[in-house]
């Protein structure tokens, strides 16, 4: 574990100060926006105007979202698996919940924005990382060992969470459109929320050492954290939680950007989705890659399949809450070319997880998933 350090003295608090770059400057961004910088945003035009606001804005959040997973890291070192990697996927997502949120609450129609980030950050977690995750590791270490329990936990969870929310809409016959009514959005909202609470206490409480690394793959493997300078826990969680809060607030102001950017470029609608995901899994996901690479999978396999299983078990209920209280159309259900993805990646997590060791084919297979799914966003 990583020694203390101290934050007394004009030394210590420049250290902080530099430590702490990433939320001096998402704050500072915000600062500057709700200053007059929303001006800018006021009927964009100008392409180059756009483009330069959208990298101001997306660096400066995924800088702080980085930040977020260092004094994730911190918190998880101290308290231990799988709270630190609860931790930091609870922060990430509601990163994705905020920035679907506040194209919602805009007034705009955007029925289809949950459902493409929703599917694009499965795609990438279950198929982009976890297949990079696995080469990675299959190619480091030839086979590696994980909790079989757990993961198979999270896939049994995953499966038919994501199968209600993404498929079956579309074959629902209450409304004409794939989506829910009123009735079933507050139904599938409120057990997909229970059903998700569930799985954390068996996380956390109940079963907690389904999720920690086998004692022999330990053994043989690196840490499961990057060995970061730590400080008090109150410090961690405190900064943690300022760090991610100026990202919320920015979120609105991004989604604006992403919006006209999609449609001045004529960028496929999905492309929305896809950039808010990969706002969201950056970090995450080159925690993951790390974990995998020190021959720690337990830990991936927590930061991966915990990401999609909090997409879809906070984000649905979220979106159906703003749907039904805004009286404003969801739109969930996936295309037919979209549902086999969906039915093919599910099946082949549950194949992938189903034994007690990995190995490099495994993620290519992923990969190719992925790959299939880029193709289609452009040429459906």
């Amino acid at each position: 574990m990583a020694g203390k350090t101290s934050s007394g003295g004009p030394a210590g608090w420049l250290r902080v100060l530099r430590d702490e770059a990433a939320l001096i400057g998402v704050a500072a961004t915000f600062v500057v926006f709700e200053a007059g910088g929303d001006a800018w945003l006021n009927g964009l035009a100008d392409p180059l105007v756009a483009t330069a606001i959208f990298c101001w804005l997306f660096g400066v959040m995924l800088w702080a979202s980085f930040a977020v997973v260092r004094h994730a890291d911190a918190l998880a070192e101290m308290l231990g698996e799988p709270y630190g990697t609860l931790i930091l996927t609870l922060a990430v997502i509601s990163i994705e919940i905020a920035l679907i949120s506040a194209v919602m609450l805009t007034g705009e129609a955007a029925p289809t924005l949950a459902r493409d980030t929703m599917f694009a950050i499965l795609m990438i977690v279950l198929n982009g990382l976890t297949g990079a995750a696995l080469l990675i590791g299959g190619l480091m270490h030839r086979e590696q060992d994980y909790n079989l329990q757990g993961a198979r936990a999270f896939v049994a969870v995953l499966m038919p969470l994501a199968v209600l929310a993404l498929v079956l809409p579309k074959y629902t016959v209450s409304t004409a459109d794939p989506t829910f009514s009123a009735p079933q959005a507050v139904f599938f909202a409120v057990v997909t929320l229970l059903l998700y609470g569930v799985f954390l206490a068996v996380q956390t409480v109940r079963h907690r050492g389904f999720f920690e690394q086998p004692a022999a793959a330990e053994d043989g493997g690196a840490p499961a954290h990057e060995h970061h300078a730590t400080r008090s826990l109150p410090y961690h969680a405190a900064l943690l939680l300022l760090t991610l809060l100026p990202v919320v607030l920015l979120s609105k102001r991004l989604a604006t950007v992403v919006d006209f950017g999609t449609v001045r470029f004529d960028m496929p609608i999905e492309f929305g989705g896809v950039v808010i995901a990969l706002l969201v899994l950056t970090p995450e996901g080159l925690a993951a890659l790390r974990a995998a690479r020190a021959n720690y999978l337990q830990r991936a396999v927590n930061l991966l399949l915990g990401s999609g299983l909090a997409t879809i078990g906070l984000t649905v209920p979220a979106v159906l809450a703003i749907g039904l209280v805004l009286q404003q159309e969801v739109t969930l259900g996936l295309d037919d070319a979209a549902t086999v993805l969906l039915v093919l990646t599910l099946v082949m997590s549950a194949m992938t997880f189903g034994g007690v060791r990995t190995n490099l084919l495994q993620g290519a297979v992923h990969l190719v998933l992925f790959l299939a799914y880029l193709m289609l966003i452009f040429s459906p």
